[in-house]
């Protein structure tokens, strides 16, 4: 797949707020672990090669086990997340699927109790981003790092 377009450099300045926002998510107290888990995730069910790429590499230069990354696709029968890690992954994915059964009780109420509600409006944002990213990555036909290097 080729790329398609540069988006940012067709349109910094509507890039801009977006980029903007993630410098806000990273001040808004959600655990950094945590937000690579949620974007590692998303970006897994959205097939978006070049943030799984980006996300995994994060994730693991902040610490992150291969064990943990290996079994996210998972995580509903790994021992492995803890409850908060859980209760964040479901609402992820809820969001991102929200066209086959909206949002169920259960699971906004699982996230709630782990989340207060600052950080449940902060974690829902995470997820709001790293969809956008996808779509535009996607949408655009972004190479991930490792095929240019395989191209070269």
């Amino acid at each position: 797949m080729s790329p398609r377009i540069n988006h940012f450099a067709v349109a910094p300045n509507l890039l801009q707020p977006m980029l903007d926002m993630e410098e806000r998510l990273s001040a808004s107290g959600l655990e950094h672990s945590l937000k690579e888990l949620i974007k590692l995730r998303v970006s897994q069910i959205n097939g978006c090669a070049y943030c799984i790429h980006m996300h995994t590499h994060d994730a693991r230069a902040n610490g992150e086990t291969e064990d943990r990354l290996h079994l996210l696709n998972a995580w509903h029968e790994s021992s492995l997340y803890s409850d908060r890690e859980r209760a964040a992954l479901a609402w992820a994915e809820a969001l991102t699927r929200v066209e086959t059964n909206r949002v169920p009780d259960d699971v906004y109420n699982a996230m709630a109790a782990q989340f207060s509600e600052h950080d449940q409006v902060a974690l829902t944002l995470v997820i709001t981003q790293i969809n956008a990213w996808n779509r535009l990555a996607i949408g655009f036909a972004v190479p991930h790092p490792k095929a240019k290097e395989v191209a070269a």
